[in-house]
């Protein structure tokens, strides 16, 4: 039973733009870097690619996964940000970037957090993997069925800091899907990202990225750099309600990871936009409910449904409702009855799950019987 939602679709235009001429989308731009990729964090969809799935070395980009497994374990209340981590001689000998913490020292779970994402500090980044899983090696096996959970389908990590080492790798797709996941699951600590300064035993180091200073739309998320991998950001921006992530892998600069990422922000705000179509508590409209108290239901969607459009392409945007079969008492909130599919110029952007919006109770046996017989009678004469 396929129902176009046509009278109650929340982004149909006037009748005097019905005609509208379909949005003109320049070429994306060539950037000066290795891989690369724009993703809507709203919706998941890919703006702009290029060697997307190309196995490259990560650097420091991979402590985005370290963190996002750190704010899992305070999420799920393993660790809290109060507690004291040991600080190891492994971690306090570690080159590279560092937070300076001394081998010894215990060091609260919130501090090291910010010193391994605003300074990238390599030494904190291998004490909460330690304090997490009582090596880094293990932490490492927590990375690699993390990024399996997450859907990353071609990374491999064998430690938490990003050095080198043979077998590290990731795309930047993955580096996108990782990116959305922690924005989208770890809200309350993702603001770490955006912060431009990190001070700890009396030393302040700046975050790496540029775009902070630079853009205030941008509020993360990280850098890399080694001398395989090049200059690498991964960096994430809202306008008008829209966030976008883009990953630039392999520049030859610092200065050219920032600029090249601004290249692909700017076009992205600049050409499309993210519509909620949808509010999961939006009814879409109202079906017949057999042998039920009320002889109605709502429909509505499961979730929020965004899509993503070239700016001014609302009116290309249509929606069919799909229910499965005619509805029977008794009926849950939330019960999954058919989906909604959304396309744009034909193309599907969306498609979600139709739910009844509220409980329906079976009738009595009289109201039953006669729901019954209507049933039979308006079937046999269609």
């Amino acid at each position: 039973m396929i129902k176009r939602l046509t009278a109650c679709f929340l982004l149909l235009l006037s009748a005097g733009l019905a005609h509208a001429e379909k949005p003109l989308i320049p070429s994306p731009p060539q950037l000066a870097a290795t891989a690369y990729i724009l993703m809507d964090a709203h919706t998941g969809q890919v703006l702009v690619e290029h060697n997307a799935d190309k196995k490259i070395p990560p650097a420091s980009l991979t402590k985005i996964m370290t963190s996002y497994i750190v704010a899992e374990e305070l999420k799920k209340g393993a660790i809290k940000e109060t507690d004291l981590v040991p600080i190891s001689k492994k971690a306090w000998q570690k080159g590279g970037s560092k937070m300076f913490v001394k081998v010894g020292d215990k060091v609260p779970v919130i501090d090291l957090l910010r010193g391994m994402v605003v300074q990238s500090g390599n030494d904190a980044s291998i004490a909460l993997a330690e304090y997490i899983s009582g090596s880094e090696e293990v932490f490492a096996e927590v990375m690699n069925q993390q990024a399996e959970r997450l859907g990353m389908k071609n990374s491999h990590f064998v430690n938490a800091t990003g050095w080198p080492a043979e077998g590290h790798e990731t795309t930047a797709r993955d580096l996108a899907i990782l990116s959305r996941a922690l924005i989208r699951d770890h809200p309350e600590h993702y603001n770490i990202y955006s912060e431009k300064y990190f001070s700890y035993a009396g030393i302040n180091q700046p975050n790496r990225n540029r775009l902070l200073w630079r853009d205030p739309s941008v509020d993360g998320i990280k850098t890399g750099h080694t001398e395989e991998a090049g200059y690498c950001l991964v960096a994430s921006a809202v306008k008008r309600g829209m966030r976008l992530i883009s990953v630039v892998a392999g520049t030859d600069s610092d200065e050219k990871r920032a600029s090249e990422s601004q290249k692909l922000l700017s076009y992205g705000f600049r050409y499309f936009q993210t519509h909620k179509v949808y509010g999961s508590n939006d009814i879409l409209q109202t079906e017949r409910v057999w042998g039920g108290k009320a002889p109605e239901v709502g429909i509505a969607v499961a979730k929020d449904v965004y899509v993503t459009i070239p700016r001014g392409g609302e009116d290309s945007i249509k929606a069919d409702l799909i229910i499965d079969g005619e509805l029977e008492a008794p009926l849950k909130k939330g019960q999954p009855v058919g989906k909604v599919v959304v396309t744009l110029d034909g193309e599907t952007v969306a498609d979600v799950k139709a739910v009844v919006a509220e409980d329906v109770e079976r009738a009595g046996f009289f109201k039953r019987m006669w729901d019954a017989v209507k049933r039979f009678v308006m079937g046999f004469f269609s």
